[in-house]
C-alpha cells in the first residue's frame, strides 16, 4: 500500500491529544433537584438502572479516535497495488455520418461515447487507454493515457463527423497496437454490424429506426418552365412522403407531390413549375425520421451567382450590344463617352473608341479601338496604321494555356481589317490575333490586377461583326475575364471543392454550415476546400470594394443514409494472450462511507448520553 499524500497521516497526532482531553476533563454529573415533594416522590418511582451509563463515554472516545483515523487516511489517500489487474485498452470510435442518427433522444455518436466511458470507469486504476477516431480520416485522439479523468475529458471533446467513416484505416492503427501488446483489449464501437474475430469486442449502438432521404435530383428548364426530378428512399418499412420544391428561398412551395417509398427502393418524383431562371432550388421531403441531414437538397445556379452588371461606353454600340446579347449578357447599361465620369459598381467595363484617363479599379476592362495611352493599361498607343487594302489577321500558334483558352472553338474564319492601332506592350500580354507581328487582339491584366481584353481596331472597319467567330471569341474573352470561381455546386461530405482565385482577389472567406469561418490562400491560382459538414458553404471573394458571393451545398453521403447498413469482415491478425499489469485499488470511497457511519454513530451516542442518562 502506498499513500498519494503521506503528510496527511500527521492528522493521527490528534489521537493522543483526544485521549489526554478525556483524562483531564472534569468528572461532574448533572443532577436535577425537585422543587416539591411531589416531584421528589415521582422521581423515586421513575428511577431506573441503565447498564450503558458507565461505558457511553468510552464508546464515544473510541468512535472519535476512529473518526480521526479515517480523516487522516482520507487526506493521505492510500492506494493498494493489485498485481495483474490493469489492462491496455484500445477503442475504435466510428465517426461516420450515420452515427448522427437519433435514438431515444440521443445520437448514436453520444451513445457510443457513453459505452466507451462506461468501460473506462469500470476498469482498474492505472489501466492505459487509447482512442482511434474513424472520421473522414483515422485520427489517434489519445494514446496510452493511464488517467481516467483525462481520458474521459478528451473523449467528451470528440465531435461527430458527417462523411464516410474510415474504419479500415482505424483498424490498421489498432492492429499496430495489437502487434506491440497481444494482451490489449480492442473495442470497436459502431452502428454497423461488422463481422469481427475473437480479438475484437464489437459494441453495436444501433437500434431499429427508420430513415428517409432525397437523392439523385436533376433539373432542366424548358419552354414551359422548370422540371425537377429525383428519388426518395425510405429505409425500414414504407412511408407516404410529401416532396416540395422551393425556389430562391421562398417560404411557400412552388410545387409539391406525394410519393410512397418503401424498403430502400427508390421512389421517383417529378415537380413542375413556371420558372425560367433561379438562384437556388430546395427540394425537401416531409419525413419525421432518424435524421434531418438527408431530408432536403439545395441546388445553386452558378451562372446566376456569377452575374454582374456591364457598362458599355460607345457612340455606336450596336455591334457590341448584339454580341453581348448573343453570349447571354443582358444586364448592360450603355452611355456615350461624354457621359462617362469615373463610373463604378460594374463587373465589366467596355470602352469602344474611347479611352478613359484612368482605368476602373473594380472590374474587368475591354478596350475596343483604343484612342489614347493610359498609364495603367499595361500598353501604349503608338498611332493608327491604315492599310492600302483590307488584309487578314494571323491567329496565334502559341500553345500556352491562356492562348488555348482565348482561341478555343474558333472556326478560324478570316478576319479582314482596313486599319489598326499599333500598340507597344510593356507588360506580359497574350496575343490572339496579330498583323505582321503586331498584336491586334490580345489580353492580359492592368495595373489594378483586373483582366483586360483589347481589340486594337475599329469594329466598323472590319468584317468581324459578321463572323460567328466573333461570338465565340467574345464568349472566350468573357470566361477569361471572369474565371469560374466554383465549377460545381453540389458535393458529398468528404469531397473537395476546387475554388479558383481571381487575379484581383484580396481575400476568400468561407462560412461553413455550422458557422465556422476560414480563409483560403489567395496566393495560388486555385484552392481546395474540403467538405466536412452537411449544408451550405458560403464563399465570399473580396475584389477591391466589391464582393462576389457563391454558395455550394454538401450532402450526407449515400452510404451513410441507411441506418442498418451491412458491415464488412474486420479482423485483428495474431494470437491474443492473457496479460495485464499491476493496477491500483482506490479505497477512498469506502473510507468516506465508513467515516460517515462513524460520525452518525458518534452523534447517536452523544444524543443517548445527553437525553437518556439522566
Amino acid at each position: 500500500m502506498t499513500f498519494l499524500y503521506p503528510l496527511g497521516l500527521l492528522g493521527l497526532i490528534g489521537i493522543p491529544i483526544l485521549i489526554l482531553i478525556y483524562i483531564i476533563k472534569s468528572k461532574y454529573t448533572e443532577q436535577t433537584v425537585a422543587s416539591t415533594y411531589l416531584w421528589l416522590l415521582s422521581e423515586k418511582f421513575l428511577k431506573r438502572k441503565n447498564p450503558l451509563s458507565n461505558i457511553t463515554g468510552l464508546i464515544s472516545l473510541i468512535l472519535q479516535i476512529l473518526a480521526i483515523t479515517f480523516v487522516s487516511l482520507a487526506i493521505a489517500h492510500p492506494m493498494f497495488i493489485v498485481p495483474n489487474s490493469a489492462n491496455e485498452y484500445c477503442f475504435v470510435l466510428d465517426g461516420s455520418g450515420s452515427m448522427n442518427m437519433m435514438q431515444d433522444g440521443k445520437s448514436r455518436f453520444d451513445l457510443a461515447k457513453e459505452e466507451i466511458a462506461t468501460v473506462i470507469k469500470d476498469s482498474v486504476n492505472k489501466s492505459r487507454y487509447s482512442l482511434v477516431y474513424a472520421g473522414d480520416e483515422a485520427v489517434v485522439v489519445f494514446e496510452q493515457i493511464d488517467n481516467k479523468d483525462q481520458a474521459l475529458l478528451l473523449l467528451d471533446e470528440v465531435e461527430p463527423n458527417y462523411g464516410e467513416g474510415s474504419i479500415g484505416n482505424a483498424m490498421s492503427i489498432a492492429q499496430g497496437y495489437f502487434n506491440e501488446r497481444p494482451d490489449i483489449l480492442t473495442y470497436l464501437v459502431t452502428d454497423t454490424a461488422h463481422q469481427v474475430n475473437e480479438n475484437i469486442h464489437l459494441v453495436n449502438v444501433a437500434s431499429d429506426i427508420r430513415n428517409c432521404s432525397v437523392s439523385n435530383v436533376n433539373y432542366k428548364i424548358t419552354d414551359t418552365g422548370l422540371i425537377v426530378s429525383g428519388d426518395v428512399f425510405c429505409y425500414k418499412g414504407s412511408k407516404n412522403l410529401s416532396v416540395s420544391l422551393y425556389v430562391d428561398g421562398a417560404q411557400e412551395a412552388a410545387a409539391s407531390t406525394r410519393v410512397v417509398a418503401k424498403d430502400g427502393a427508390p421512389a421517383h418524383f417529378q415537380l413542375n413549375c413556371e420558372v425560367s431562371s433561379f438562384s437556388s432550388l430546395k427540394i425537401a421531403a416531409s419525413a419525421e425520421d432518424a435524421t434531418s441531414l438527408d431530408d432536403e437538397l439545395v441546388i445553386y445556379d452558378v451562372k446566376s451567382e456569377s452575374s454582374y452588371k456591364t457598362l458599355l461606353v460607345s457612340e455606336r454600340p450596336f455591334f457590341m450590344r448584339s454580341v453581348l446579347n448573343a453570349i447571354g449578357l443582358n444586364s448592360v447599361q450603355v452611355v456615350a463617352p461624354k457621359e462617362y465620369f469615373n463610373m463604378s459598381g460594374f463587373g465589366l467595363y467596355i470602352f469602344e473608341s474611347f479611352t478613359p484617363a484612368e482605368m476602373p479599379k473594380d472590374g474587368a476592362v475591354w478596350l475596343i479601338n483604343p484612342t489614347a495611352s493610359s498609364s495603367d493599361t499595361g500598353f501604349s498607343v503608338q498611332g493608327e496604321v491604315t492599310l492600302e487594302r483590307p488584309d487578314v489577321l494571323s491567329l496565334t500558334t502559341s500553345t500556352s494555356s491562356v492562348a488555348k483558352q482565348l482561341s478555343e472553338g474558333l472556326t478560324e474564319d478570316e478576319i479582314y481589317i482596313t486599319s489598326y492601332v499599333k500598340c507597344g506592350l510593356y507588360r506580359n500580354f497574350t496575343s490572339v490575333y496579330s498583323y505582321k507581328g503586331n498584336p491586334v487582339i490580345f489580353a492580359g491584366t492592368n495595373d489594378y490586377g483586373n483582366r483586360e481584353v483589347v481589340f486594337a481596331f475599329d469594329l466598323h472597319k472590319s468584317n468581324i461583326p459578321l463572323l460567328y467567330d466573333f461570338v465565340l471569341m467574345a464568349n472566350n474573352f468573357l470566361d477569361y475575364s471572369f474565371p469560374t470561381v466554383v465549377e460545381e455546386v453540389n458535393y458529398y461530405v468528404g469531397e473537395t471543392a476546387r475554388v479558383n482565385v481571381l487575379s484581383s482577389c484580396d481575400s476568400i472567406r468561407v462560412d461553413s454550415p455550422m458557422g465556422r469561418v476560414t480563409y483560403l490562400d489567395t496566393a495560388t491560382a486555385a484552392c481546395d476546400l474540403r467538405m466536412d459538414e452537411v449544408g451550405t458553404y458560403t464563399i465570399t471573394l473580396v475584389l477591391g470594394n466589391n464582393q462576389r458571393v457563391f454558395n455550394i451545398y454538401s450532402s450526407l453521403p449515400e452510404q451513410e443514409r441507411n441506418p442498418d447498413a451491412d458491415g464488412l469482415g474486420i479482423t485483428l491478425q495474431g494470437q491474443a494472450v492473457e496479460g495485464g499489469f499491476d493496477g491500483e485499488y482506490d479505497p477512498l470511497p469506502i473510507i468516506f462511507i465508513v467515516l460517515a457511519l462513524v460520525f452518525i454513530l458518534d452523534w447517536g451516542v452523544y444524543c443517548y448520553e445527553k437525553y437518556q442518562l439522566r
